[in-house]
């Protein structure tokens, strides 16, 4: 009896401990959970400094490299070519066009970081937009080389920024005028296709019109109803023997012959403000054929501007002996016809405003790419400080 209540009494106190041993076991897991719960918190909240610590980081280094990046297109060309070689001449009769070039990067790029520190801090979405530098420059090609009536790829795409047009407000007092700048656009009259974009350009335009083609008199009326201003590209022999289209002037021809060429052109695409040569390097080297262009422009209230497509040509001096004033082109935007090319050319041609004054460039109906780098830059170059006119305008004034 007594050895079965011993027996009782110890498998109670044995049963006992195990409660307490699985009492025991079961507590301790919740001291480790508690212990994991802990360090997960605090590895979050680290996690979450370090990540507004990069966010501040990042948003600084690029406010940093934006404060350095050029404003416009133009801008971003100019500063790339403080690294590269200076620009080719357009043409040799300007050969100062070469340090000018040099000295572009130099006056536009530092307006363009005083403009830049007026601004607030931009997004990173807006820095990366930002246009890269443009390719260097191409060795200038004749333009007479160029066929007479060209078949260029349609135009498909829209022209851009016209939707505000631009008005010759005078510039404000922070703004200095750096010169005037006249574009001047050859070979309408092909087709109404590629000269459609031209006439939606926000600003003074000249537009000349070859005679004696189908779309010759209808595109002088359009021009014309688009308060563009109308040229005669009037043809004329070139050296080389390429036809220079209907209508042209040859050697050989007499004073009566070629003032009735010239007649019968303007009453085609008349009224007109005046005229400049559609090749003719041979005619614009004859003085006798010069002599009798320009005074018929004279006695029929006419102006002329010389295309110079040779460093030969006796326009300047001809003029001078008739007491008549004329113009003179100094760049040909699209002897190159991408837009790298082209928005170098017209740098260049800036480079010429801000030294002499002014400068006369010319373009072509036929380059695509043309008419919608015209309307995206004409805004900028006022708001820079120079003032568009077109090419009778800038006669005149002389």
């Amino acid at each position: 009896m007594k050895k079965t209540v011993k027996t009782t009494s110890a498998k109670k106190q044995t049963a006992k401990t195990t409660r307490k041993k699985a009492v025991k076991t079961i507590k301790t897991p919740k001291k480790r959970t508690k212990k994991v719960g802990s360090d997960a918190l605090r590895a979050s909240m680290l996690t979450g400094v370090l990540i507004v610590m990069a966010a501040v980081i990042s948003i600084v280094v690029i406010n940093y490299y934006k404060s350095e990046m050029p404003t416009t297109e133009v801008e971003s060309t100019l500063a790339q070519d403080k690294k590269s070689k200076p620009l080719i001449a357009v043409n040799v009769e300007q050969p100062e066009q070469k340090s000018a070039a040099q000295s572009e990067a130099q006056n536009v790029t530092s307006a363009a970081k005083e403009s830049s520190a007026k601004k607030t801090a931009p997004s990173a979405e807006t820095s990366s937009k930002k246009t890269t530098a443009l390719s260097n420059s191409k060795k200038d090609k004749s333009t007479e080389n160029k066929p007479t009536v060209p078949n260029p790829p349609a135009v498909s795409t829209p022209v851009t920024n016209t939707t505000a047009a631009v008005t010759q407000r005078p510039a404000s007092k922070t703004v200095e005028k750096l010169g005037t700048v006249v574009f001047i656009i050859d070979d309408a009259g092909n087709n109404l296709r590629e000269l459609d974009p031209f006439l939606r350009i926000p600003g003074p335009l000249t537009i000349a019109v070859l005679p004696g083609l189908p779309h010759s008199a209808e595109a002088a009326k359009r021009i014309r109803a688009a308060g563009k201003e109308v040229f005669l590209h009037q043809p004329m022999e070139a050296i080389g023997g390429q036809n220079p289209g209907p209508g042209a002037i040859y050697s050989g021809m007499s004073a009566g012959e070629i003032r009735a060429v010239l007649k019968r052109n303007v009453d085609e695409i008349g009224p007109i403000t005046g005229m400049n040569n559609h090749q003719g390097s041979k005619i614009t080297m004859d003085s006798a054929a010069v002599e009798t262009i320009l005074s018929f422009c004279a006695e029929n209230n006419l102006l002329f501007l010389d295309s110079r497509t040779t460093a030969d040509t006796v326009v300047p001096s001809a003029a001078q002996k008739l007491g008549i004033k004329i113009g003179e082109r100094d760049t040909f935007i699209d002897n190159e016809q991408d837009k790298e090319s082209m928005i170098r050319y017209i740098v260049s041609g800036l480079a010429k405003a801000r030294k002499t004054g002014s400068t006369v460039m010319i373009g072509h109906t036929w380059s695509p790419e043309l008419a919608p780098i015209l309307a995206e830059q004409y805004p900028k170059l006022i708001e820079q400080g120079y003032t568009i006119k077109t090419a009778g305008d800038i006669i005149k004034s002389k």
